[in-house]
């Protein structure tokens, strides 16, 4: 076994693959599109003897590319998806240190919009599929490699669209592997050495974008108003902001928790109050695995009015809600207590969290992999606080973990690269996953 081939060229097809500018911003008329990215990697694979299928998801430029990679023939395991996106979040030149598209190698990182998220893993898997059917190579399951369209903006027009669609391309699909996972924590234990812990991601919070909105009587803004419109928005609004919601442990959490507990001597008692103010001792993850104990809403737009002198007939606003597994009724019935009786509320977008347990061959495979590569290292389970494409695949039954693996220096912020300024991944990150995801799509 040898990654050499993928090696080569995995650091040039990350790059390149940011040099596309795939931003995704929501809205149809200014969203550029995955087409041109999609169609770039297909021909990368059908370079090396890959049939390839181009789908555009309900929307033209929304493009998604798959390929497959067949098992033994006599086997009666099911097929493994690899999946990655394409899309980016925006990102402001001018506010960078390098162009966001530039795909710019120095310094020992690639630099780029979508270095992290995530076009490191697409990178990785265009790589070693590449590199796979380069050498004949037969791995132990059918692995189906999905380069996607629209996850930064819910995946209506990506993977829920294709899993609600083309249910076909999915096919025997029994697990699957995607972002943000399998990236390491250095922590310091209690006889002085290190160690490095590779989350994989177990779980996710459910996502859930929601529009407040209160009717009243439009009026001149000199006279008294019993009712208000922007006053009852904004009270609403300012009652989610500063709520803070129950702490709620999940089993991926605690086995998280109970993990990094064990190898460091720090109580992390789930049962203790001081828990919030304990996570700081992990550092710059503190801020993902704090937003993991409870649920959460933050307001995030407002809208309302015409003119100064007017009192508008309508106010609005939007709330990024994001709730633990098993709370949504819960979560909903504080919601409703918070807003009061003269707002009313709706989903713009709902999509349900996702939890799995961590254990079984392909868990096993994931820690295999990485002491194949580094000694030191071991795998735990973590939620993630944001949302995949996960989401879309267990509608079909599809057990998903995140795991594109990354070793980190001890102290990069790696949280604050997701959708940051000057978002970079580094080399050797990308080198060392590249072989670890080898090791593993060889073993899964």
């Amino acid at each position: 076994m040898s990654s050499q081939r993928a090696t080569e060229e995995v650091v040039e097809l990350v790059s390149q693959l940011i040099r596309f500018d795939t931003t995704n911003t929501g809205e149809p008329e200014t969203t550029k599109g995955e087409a041109e990215c999609a169609k770039w990697v297909a021909q990368q694979l059908e370079d090396v003897g890959y049939t390839t299928q181009f789908v555009e998801s309900g929307r033209e430029g929304r493009g998604n590319v798959f390929a497959r990679l067949p098992g033994p023939p006599d086997s009666d395991r099911g097929a493994l998806l690899i999946h990655a996106h394409l899309d980016v979040v925006p990102a402001e030149p001018s506010d960078w240190s390098v162009h966001p598209f530039s795909g710019a190698v120095k310094d020992g990182y690639i630099w780029g919009r979508g270095a992290v998220d995530m076009k490191d893993m697409a990178g990785m898997a265009l790589a070693l599929a590449r590199q796979f059917k380069r050498d004949g190579t037969v791995p132990p399951r059918e692995l189906v490699f999905a380069f996607l369209a629209d996850e930064e903006a819910g995946g209506a027009w990506g993977s829920h669209w294709l899993v609600e669609n083309r249910p076909d391309l999915f096919e025997g699909v029994t697990e699957a592997v995607g972002e943000v996972g399998g990236f390491s924590l250095t922590v310091d234990r209690p006889d002085g050495t290190q160690k490095r812990l590779y989350l994989v991601e177990t779980a996710e919070k459910g996502l859930g974008w929601m529009r407040l909105v209160a009717d009243a009587q439009a009026g001149h803004g000199s006279f008294l108003h019993s009712d208000n419109a922007v006053t009852e928005v904004a009270e609403a609004v300012a009652r989610i902001g500063r709520h803070t919601f129950p702490l709620v442990m999940t089993d991926s959490v605690s086995q998280f928790l109970a993990e990094v507990s064990a190898e460091t001597g720090l109580d992390f008692d789930p049962t203790s109050p001081d828990l919030e103010t304990a996570l700081f001792k992990l550092g710059n993850l503190a801020r993902i695995i704090g937003a993991t104990l409870r649920d959460t809403a933050n307001p995030t737009m407002l809208k309302a009015g015409y003119k100064a002198n007017v009192i508008p007939q309508k106010a609005e606003a939007v709330v990024d809600c994001r709730v633990l597994p098993g709370r949504q009724q819960a979560f909903e019935r504080e919601i409703d207590e918070l807003i009061g009786p003269n707002v009313t509320r709706e989903w713009i977008t709902h999509l349900d969290s996702y939890e799995t347990r961590f254990d079984g061959h392909l868990v096993d495979a994931m820690n295999n992999a990485i002491l194949a590569h580094d000694e030191n290292g071991k795998t735990v389970p973590y939620m993630l606080s944001a949302g995949t494409d996960a989401k879309a695949f267990a509608k079909l039954g599809i057990r998903c973990f995140g795991f594109a693996p990354l070793q980190l220096p001890p102290d990069l912020d790696f949280a604050a690269l997701f959708h940051g300024v000057d978002e970079r991944v580094p080399v050797d990150a990308v080198l060392f996953g590249t072989k670890v995801f080898e090791h593993f799509l060889l073993h899964s």
